[in-house]
């Protein structure tokens, strides 16, 4: 396996995963596992790393043309299985995320990887409005189109405490050639720009992540740890109470242009039907 590829989240995988049954998806990048969490029934969905994947932009975690598609069929296998289950009793959906970024190249863009990514992002949206609780679980990076297919449209989006979990639309290194910054200078603008920075916390004032989870390693964790993470995420699905949608992220301390922009178009909209 390259270098490059992370395996963090196949370490988290395999230990939330150890009572469970596990599976591969319709590729080898993805594995879910399928069992319980604290009585209710429960899928484990990773996307990771796979040296052999056919098309090479997506060999090291990347989400790619297959990936979405196969995410996409995952989650929608769960829903359809269990569309006459009453919502109460609807299993859990815990996508563990470290994905380095959507797969770039020439190939999956003339066959539609903004499809496939699509299909995953509207995959776990019907989940979650279905009544699935859907939980994401940052335990590596949780970057550009990647986490847009894979994570972002939980319920509910918890952290490992950790400087290895990182959340932005870009690389660093991209971000500074697009920019024409240098990284340092990103840093520091980061510092007046939350949307910008690298670091979780300047991300959870967007109202994204609603949880923070402090671990004694994201890499080799010990018996508290697994146990720790374990309770969180079944408080994250007790927390939810039925609500199915994500407006809450609204609430951030860094949402105030998002939150005056619905509203001045509610009032727009609300003038021009009176007409």
């Amino acid at each position: 396996m390259n270098m490059l590829a992370s395996h963090r989240g196949r370490i988290w995988f395999d230990l939330l995963a150890a009572q469970m049954t596990v599976k591969e998806g319709a590729v080898p990048s993805l594995l879910i596992g399928e069992g319980e969490l604290s009585g209710r029934t429960c899928s484990l969905l990773l996307v990771q790393p796979d040296a052999n994947n056919r098309y090479p932009r997506a060999r090291h975690g990347e989400v790619g043309l297959l990936e979405g598609w196969a995410l996409a069929e995952a989650v929608s296998h769960i829903v359809s299985q269990e569309a006459t289950v009453e919502p109460v009793h609807k299993s859990s959906i815990i996508a563990i995320v470290d994905v380095p970024s959507q797969a770039y190249g020439r190939r999956e863009e003339a066959l539609g990887i903004h499809q496939a990514l699509a299909g995953a992002v509207s995959a776990y949206v019907q989940a979650r409005q279905a009544g699935h609780p859907v939980i994401s679980l940052l335990v590596g990076k949780a970057m550009s189109g990647a986490f847009l297919a894979h994570g972002y449209q939980a319920n509910s989006i918890l952290a490992l405490n950790d400087s290895g979990v990182m959340v932005h639309a870009m690389g660093k290194a991209a971000a500074a050639r697009i920019t024409m910054r240098s990284e340092d200078a990103l840093d520091e603008l980061a510092k007046t720009v939350p949307p910008m920075a690298y670091d979780l916390k300047s991300f959870a004032t967007l109202g994204i992540i609603d949880h923070f989870i402090d671990v004694s390693s994201a890499i080799a964790p010990s018996l508290e740890d697994i146990e720790l993470v374990q309770r969180q995420l079944v408080q994250a699905v007790k927390n939810l109470g039925g609500d199915t949608q994500i407006t809450k992220r609204l609430q951030g301390e860094n949402r105030e242009a998002s939150r005056l922009v619905r509203e001045r178009l509610r009032a727009q909209w609300k003038g021009a039907a009176s007409k």
